[in-house]
């Protein structure tokens, strides 16, 4: 792709994606680990999402919010593993200016959804261990409904802005990104003009979903804790502790390498950028391809469903 010295504005065609800086001779093998991991992600979570759609004594609070969770999750993979892979293996470098935007957006916005979820599943992990009387009564299905527009509805105002904003920018000379996707400050830090706005925005978006997000989960279980010291009997209260392990170990593999991600963008500027191009990948790939193997093991009733499908006798 020819690249000109004047200033380059939002008309142009396309970006040039380099895939993984200073990895280049090594980027077909690390193509497919990456593949494996698209595969697992999309095999795992259709087979969830068929799980719980076949299953009517699925139709619970934590399965649907679960289902939900596989949808998002099949959407963030697919958003990015194509032409990641694309990258990679074939060279496939060149990227329209329209189609990273949209790629853009979709990644951004279904983090967020993903992060609405998971504070949606600790809210229902706390009504199940503090209110269990009461959580068919509290999530019923309009308030799971009503849950999940709220996520989809905050993830896309919230999100709609970055290629709205991105398209007042001028790019001069530089339209090469050094990243394997179209990440907002990856395109950002392009720019040859003011892009203060931009970039505060960024900020105060990831602040808003991240940190409340984070604060309401925190909240939620240390209402869970507290409950559950009150608990007699060891055995009860690790039963207790159990149906929240899965929930957890999701949480830690979603928020903690997209903090890591996050803060490198902005501050870790002395972290190899092919550290950190490749640790933002792994972040939108690993996290769809864990979460059924997580819930599969832990969770007893997909875990029976999964052997009954395989005909295999527990």
């Amino acid at each position: 792709m020819a690249l000109n010295n004047s200033s380059w504005r939002p008309l142009q065609p396309s970006f040039f994606l380099m895939g993984i800086p200073g990895l280049e001779e090594s980027q077909h093998w690390i193509a497919l680990p990456l593949c494996v991991l698209y595969l697992v992600a999309v095999m795992g979570n259709v087979s969830i999402l068929f799980i719980i759609w076949t299953d009517p004594s699925l139709h619970q609070p934590m399965y649907l919010f679960l289902a939900m969770l596989s949808g998002i999750d099949l959407v963030l993979a697919s958003s990015t593993a194509p032409k990641t892979l694309a990258v990679l293996l074939v060279h496939a470098h060149e990227i329209g200016y329209a189609v990273c935007l949209i790629q853009m957006f979709f990644i951004h916005a279904f983090s967020s959804m993903e992060s609405g979820v998971l504070v949606a599943m600790a809210l229902d992990r706390y009504v199940a261990i503090c209110h269990p009387l009461h959580h068919s009564t509290i999530l019923h299905p309009g308030i799971i409904g009503r849950i999940g527009m709220a996520v989809l509805v905050r993830g896309l105002v919230l999100l709609l802005p970055f290629p709205i904003l991105l398209q007042r920018l001028i790019f001069c000379q530089a339209t090469i990104i050094g990243h394997a996707y179209c990440e907002h400050m990856a395109v950002v830090k392009l720019a040859c003009s003011e892009t203060t706005v931009n970039r505060a925005y960024g900020l105060a978006v990831a602040l808003l979903v991240v940190g409340l997000d984070v604060v309401a989960i925190a909240i939620s279980y240390a209402l869970i804790l507290q409950t559950v010291l009150k608990v007699p009997g060891g055995e009860a209260r690790l039963k207790a502790f159990s149906t929240c392990g899965s929930h957890i170990c999701v949480i830690l593999i979603f928020y903690v390498p997209g903090m890591f991600s996050f803060l490198t963008h902005r501050f870790g500027h002395h972290v190899p950028h092919h550290v950190h191009v490749l640790l933002a990948t792994l972040y939108l790939l690993v996290p769809p391809a864990l979460n059924p193997l997580v819930y599969g093991v832990k969770t007893r009733q997909i875990r029976q469903r999964v052997l009954r499908v395989f005909s295999i006798k527990g």
